[in-house]
């Protein structure tokens, strides 16, 4: 296919030889991701096989991952995760996009790094939700000066962990990351939307 249409562009007249070269190399990137695409839909529809490496989920974004996220009932989303920072009055101050979804509690330590990079402290308070949380994760930022660690235990909380997360400054933190989540939605959808 790719033989003849260079046999084509032989005949193309000189103006319009830039639309030819830049249609080739569409083909050039999108045929092999078409052959990946139709190994893949044999391999599933004739093997069986759901759990394909770096599969190809669009030929128009090809780093796209899917990403599961909470329960069955929710809808799959593609895309890449992107973890963003924010700081008082609604400014971000970092972001990253990861090639790869990490597991949230890994991003915690980064963040604080990310923090204190900018601003050359650590935060008077940190929150995340419960992806984030882990006891390591709660030490490390009380060890680097962090006052308020804002960090829902998951599962069933004993009574002393309940009292914790009840104090004032702590769902005050809850409430202010839940309004970040809100902004972050923001983000996450399409333009014009």
């Amino acid at each position: 296919m790719s033989r003849r249409a260079s046999q084509y562009a032989t005949r193309v007249d000189l103006w319009q030889r830039s639309e030819w070269e830049t249609l080739q190399e569409t083909l050039a990137t999108t045929l092999p991701l078409m052959c990946r695409v139709i190994d893949q839909t044999r391999g599933r529809v004739f093997g069986g096989d759901t759990h394909v490496a770096d599969k190809v989920l669009s030929l128009f974004e090809p780093h796209t991952e899917a990403i599961r996220k909470g329960k069955v009932a929710r809808p799959t989303e593609f895309g890449k995760l992107v973890t963003v920072q924010e700081a008082e009055h609604q400014i971000v101050t970092a972001y990253a996009v990861h090639d790869r979804r990490p597991a949230d509690a890994t991003l915690w330590t980064p963040a604080l790094d990310a923090h204190e990079a900018t601003f050359g402290r650590a935060p008077d308070l940190a929150a995340a939700d419960r992806g984030f949380t882990s006891a390591g994760n709660e030490r490390t930022a009380l060890e680097r000066g962090v006052r308020h660690v804002v960090l829902p235990a998951c599962g069933a909380r004993s009574p002393s962990r309940r009292t914790f997360e009840r104090q004032r400054w702590f769902r005050r933190g809850q409430r202010w990351r839940v309004g970040c989540e809100g902004r972050i939605s923001v983000l996450n959808s399409p333009a014009g939307a």
